[in-house]
C-alpha cells in the first residue's frame, strides 16, 4: 500500500497502525456525550475518531421497515434515524474544533453530497464511505474529486463491486484510497 498522509499521520507499509475510535452516532445527539467520546478516544490512545453525519430523510425512504433484530412494531428506518438525533452542523463544528484542541484527528462518514461538502468545510483529512454507498458510483466520484483520502468499508460487497468502486475513484484522479 502506498503511504498516505492523514492529518499529519502517515499510514501504509512500514507505518505504525492507525487507530480509529468509532463514535458513529453513539453521541445520541448530545454535544457533551460527543466530547466525552472524544476524551475516551484520546485516553485510549486513538489517532483519530470517526463520526457519522446524515440527514434521515436523505438516508432512507419513508416506507423501508425497521431492520434491527427487535423489529419494533410499526417503526420504520426513517423513524428510527429521526429518533437517533444527529448533531447539528454547529455542534459538529464544535466537535471538530474540540478534536483539534485534544490532538486527535476528526473525520466522518457523509451519506450525501451536501454532507461531504460540509465535511470539506471542516477540513477533514479523510472521508469514510459506508459499505452501503460503495455501489453509489456518482457519490464515490463526487467525494473522490475532492482529492482527500477516502477509506471505505466493503462489507457484503463483491470483489467486482469493490473493483468498480476503486476504479471510479481513481477515474477522477484520487489515488488516496484505503479499503477496509
Amino acid at each position: 500500500m502506498k503511504k498516505i498522509d492523514i492529518g499529519g499521520r502517515v499510514i501504509g507499509d512500514g507505518s505504525p497502525a492507525f487507530i480509529v475510535a468509532e463514535a458513529g452516532c453513539n453521541h445520541e445527539g448530545s454535544l457533551e456525550l460527543a466530547k466525552r467520546l472524544v476524551d475516551g478516544a484520546v485516553q485510549g490512545g486513538a489517532d483519530a475518531i470517526k463520526f457519522q453525519h446524515y440527514v434521515p430523510e436523505k438516508l432512507v425512504t419513508k416506507t423501508v421497515p425497521y431492520f434491527w433484530v427487535d423489529k419494533r412494531e410499526g417503526t420504520s428506518q426513517l423513524e428510527n434515524y429521526k429518533n437517533q438525533r444527529s448533531l447539528t452542523r454547529e455542534e459538529f463544528r464544535e466537535v471538530a474544533s474540540y478534536c483539534r484542541e485534544k490532538g486527535i484527528i476528526f473525520f466522518s462518514t457523509p451519506f450525501d453530497e451536501d454532507n461531504a461538502d460540509f465535511l470539506e468545510e471542516l477540513k477533514v483529512p479523510l472521508y469514510k464511505i459506508a459499505a452501503t454507498d460503495l455501489t453509489n458510483i456518482p457519490f464515490l466520484k463526487y467525494v473522490a474529486k475532492k482529492n482527500i483520502p477516502v477509506a471505505f468499508s466493503a462489507g457484503m460487497c463483491t470483489e467486482g463491486e469493490i473493483k468498480e468502486a476503486v476504479d471510479a475513484m481513481r477515474s477522477v484522479g484520487n489515488e488516496k484510497i484505503i479499503p477496509m
